[in-house]
């Protein structure tokens, strides 16, 4: 090895020598000791790495206390927060999949706290003081708001899928239209759930077309179910045929045979008020006669992750009874925020108005736009100018699998020249302690204010000077 470049690795300070340095105690006083230490020991691997990359000692960009001591100050802040962590979504993505998707009302947020502070009734009956079950929490409300005989909640609606077809069809068969054999989001097919869970598929149609007299004809002694599965994330148009549910229903009964819907999303509430295509609502599905009705309760019902089997009672009482729903249980933070969630529902518009995501959808685009410019009156002079900071319209989509092709008109701001990249203001503000989140387009960063709540405003206004403060660039 060239002399010079052991005198650089021996110029490499030991940790317990960084530990030392008051400057690094002052930076790290509120820091886990072992989030101080890795902290230290990627900085002088770092450090090493560098040492190891130079081909002459020129080129070396310097080891000496004051720069490693910056680069660990740097890094401390990001280490002290939990992996986990909130932001602010301002892609315009109401129930986003990677960011979390609904948000929880402030009622659900209440009643988490307060199952999570202490023991509870989860299993118990507090009238006769005999054990119980978890379902009970949610499933009166459930059947008030869907019209269906019983209900029951498992983790998510993959897991409701899954458990009714392992239920009703293990080494049947089950009917399903060539045009709904849907792939949702992490690769989570049908076929592959249907085999999973021991159905044998039986594809009827084509990808454009199916008719009744395809369910009819596919009938034999081995069909345990016909399954109709809402095509949430994408829509085939032109020349299309498709067998609607009631008629599907009859010709169930007709055969003797159950009809099982799964929703996908689901919604509890007709979307056309708000200027949006009709969603399939889980009561449409119940009084069209669906057997069983599946869908989630973190999309556009607003609520935690949940999976929600609605439908009649002996089916029900099937499904609750197989061993694998033990597998798929809800744990008792998600019924309260599910049970908060549907007592909303119950209050009608009054209720579904705190509903985050309800409000997201239901808001106007003028509203937005208003919100937009009270966080540009908010950036300092030089900031706008120096970002060309603007309002402009933008365009929301509801997301989650809902609503593919419809979007909403929205606003956001945008930011970013050809002397200011945007793409380095969008990576600062996402590696920010408070991490915002917000989409690149046309060489612009968009901040769209449809999923930014009132409350967070003063939060991304201070965000974005942060970071551009950090850029050095205004």
């Amino acid at each position: 090895m060239e002399p010079w470049r052991q005198r650089l690795y021996r110029g490499i300070p030991k940790v317990d020598d960084v530990l030392a340095w008051p400057e690094v105690a002052a930076a790290s006083a509120a820091l886990p000791r072992w989030a101080l230490l890795d902290s230290i020991r990627e900085v002088l691997d770092r450090r090493r790495d560098e040492v190891g990359a130079c081909a002459r000692p020129e080129d070396d960009p310097g080891g000496g206390r004051e720069r490693i001591a910056a680069l660990l100050v740097a890094l401390l802040p990001a280490r002290g927060l939990p992996h986990l962590r909130p932001l602010i979504n301002a892609t315009g993505i109401i129930v986003h999949t990677n960011l979390g998707r609904s948000p929880l009302a402030p009622e659900a947020l209440a009643q988490v706290e307060r199952a999570a502070r202490g023991y509870s009734n989860l299993e118990y009956t507090l009238a006769d003081g005999e054990r119980g079950s978890r379902q009970d929490h949610c499933e009166d409300l459930l059947r008030r708001l869907t019209g269906a005989e019983a209900a029951l909640a498992v983790n998510n609606n993959a897991a409701a899928v899954f458990l009714c077809l392992n239920t009703l069809a293990d080494g049947r068969e089950v009917v399903v239209s060539r045009g709904q054999l849907v792939e949702i989001g992490g690769s989570f097919r049908i076929p592959d759930v249907m085999r999973k869970s021991g159905a044998l598929l039986r594809e009827v149609g084509t990808t454009n077309k199916t008719r009744a007299a395809d369910y009819r004809d596919a009938i034999t002694a081995a069909t345990a179910l016909l399954l109709r599965v809402h095509t949430s994330n994408f829509r085939v148009v032109g020349f299309t045929a498709a067998v609607e549910l009631p008629e599907l229903v009859a010709i169930g009964r007709a055969a003797g045979v159950p009809v099982m819907d799964d929703l996908g999303s689901g919604s509890l509430l007709d979307l056309s008020a708000h200027g949006l295509p009709g969603e399939p609502t889980v009561q449409d599905a119940v009084a069209a006669g669906a057997d069983l009705v599946t869908f989630s309760g973190d999309k556009l019902l607003g609520g935690p992750q949940a999976g929600l089997i609605v439908g009649r009672r002996e089916l029900i009482e099937r499904v609750r009874r197989n061993p694998l729903h033990r597998a798929m249980r809800i744990d008792k933070l998600t019924l309260a925020a599910l049970e908060a969630t549907l007592r909303l529902y119950l209050e009608g518009d009054r209720g579904t108005a705190r509903i985050p995501t309800v409000r997201m959808i239901a808001e106007t685009s003028a509203d937005v736009r208003a919100r937009a410019r009270r966080v540009l009156r908010r950036l300092p002079a030089d900031v706008r100018a120096a970002w060309n900071a603007k309002v402009v319209p933008s365009t929301s989509q509801v997301g989650g699998g809902a609503l593919p092709v419809e979007p909403l008109a929205s606003a956001a701001l945008a930011l970013g020249t050809a002397e200011r990249p945007a793409h380095r203001l969008e990576e600062a503000l996402r590696r920010a302690p408070a991490p915002v989140i917000g989409r690149l387009q046309e060489g612009r960063l968009l901040l769209d204010l449809r999923t930014v709540a009132d409350g967070e405003v003063p939060d991304l206004a201070a965000a974005i000077a942060a970071a551009v403060r950090g850029l050095g660039t205004a």
